[in-house]
């Protein structure tokens, strides 16, 4: 498992089109496992990691910290971002938004609608509708959570649409033990 979690992470970070002088925000980057990994690969961004739990920002801080890489941390949550309008390029979440509620869910896309400049894109990698039979099986246990049915179900791209993303395109699957992981790409046009 930690090797396709390694990987999903690594492609996520080589397929968001990150260029140096960005402004990138991490959108519930926990312990700041894949906001560090970002601004090692790109030292050149501009990079924010928002959590809404103080305690996992803390452990983010110190990882940074012992990384010696440079990040802004800030407490907040994915529905109710602390951020000006057009404020980042790019805004990349990775296993979060299947905790959030079906309308969480869309306020939260309608906030990182909100947060994105004209052409910036959003990348989102979580769980999504499975392709084949196995990962459907597999998909079975958290698909009767609440928060992650809407994933499972293949709800995301209609709701990411519902937020004022005219185009969401899914550039990749992952097969892991939990379910099949989803990379989508939405630009702000």
């Amino acid at each position: 498992m930690g090797h396709a979690r390694r990987d999903f992470k690594r492609y996520l970070i080589e397929n968001a089109h990150l260029e140096p002088g960005q402004k990138v925000l991490d959108l519930g980057c926990g312990t700041g496992t894949l906001t560090v990994q970002m601004k090692q690969f790109l030292p050149l961004i501009d990079l924010t990691g928002l959590d809404g739990d103080i305690q996992v920002l803390s452990i983010a801080k110190e990882k940074a910290e012992m990384a010696g890489v440079d990040l802004y941390w800030k407490l907040g949550l994915a529905f109710d971002l602390p951020f000006e309008t057009a404020s980042f390029n790019r805004v990349i979440s990775s296993l979060m938004i299947h905790h959030l509620t079906a309308p969480n869910k869309i306020k939260a896309f309608q906030e990182v609608y909100r947060v994105l400049k004209p052409g910036g894109e959003f990348h989102l990698m979580d769980f999504g509708k499975p392709k084949g039979f196995v990962m459907r099986l597999v998909a079975i246990p958290i698909s009767h959570m609440e928060e992650a049915g809407d994933n499972i179900r293949g709800f995301l791209p209609g709701m990411l649409h519902q937020a004022g993303f005219s185009t969401t395109i899914e550039t990749r699957h992952f097969k892991t033990i939990f379910g099949e992981l989803i990379h989508y790409q939405s630009t702000n046009f």
